[in-house]
């Protein structure tokens, strides 16, 4: 980003707020509480519950308001996930990926979800969790294995993380500002 644009980017958060609703969904036990906890204050715990059904969180990262759709992961709970992603700036794919055993269920889950003609061109943020673990897969193994680069029509990006260590929160704060929309 040039001198200009970054004068004009501060500028403008002056007299304009940004928003963005995103979804964060993914099988049970990937860490998609862990992460909205580690956005919103910083901490992590290790005796996190499952969400059950879903929790809404707000947070604010500069002049950019995070509204965060922390959905259950459990079979039950998936066919809800179409109805949360509709119409948000972002759906963030949160995984395990240390957890190769249901790398299989994880990848035919999404790949279910964005087949759906309500999300279509809704940019995708694949996070591969627990990236601290020894057994956890590379980036490139994990896009390769969820088959990333075959989703058509739409932003795919993907990043490890862990939110154990903090490890890569910044990039995806990053991230998702510049998904964020300007409201005036």
């Amino acid at each position: 980003m040039g001198l200009w644009e970054a004068f004009l980017d501060w500028l403008r958060s002056f007299f304009f707020k940004q928003e963005m609703e995103l979804s964060l969904i993914g099988l049970q036990n990937a860490g998609k509480t862990s992460l909205v906890n580690v956005i919103a204050t910083g901490g992590y715990s290790e005796d996190m519950i499952p969400t059950v059904g879903f929790n809404m969180r707000k947070v604010t990262k500069g002049n950019v308001t995070i509204k965060m759709w922390d959905l259950g992961g459990q079979p039950r709970f998936r066919s809800m996930w179409e109805r949360y992603c509709r119409a948000v700036s972002a759906i963030v794919y949160v995984m395990d990926a240390a957890d190769q055993d249901n790398l299989p269920v994880a990848r035919s889950e999404l790949h279910d979800l964005l087949s759906k003609p309500s999300l279509s061109g809704i940019p995708l943020l694949v996070l591969g969790n627990k990236s601290d673990k020894p057994e956890a897969l590379t980036k490139q193994a994990l896009t390769d294995e969820m088959d990333l680069n075959g989703i058509p029509d739409r932003e795919v990006c993907c990043f490890m993380i862990s939110c154990k260590n903090s490890s890569n929160i910044d990039t995806v704060i990053d991230w998702l500002v510049k998904h964020s929309k300007v409201k005036t």
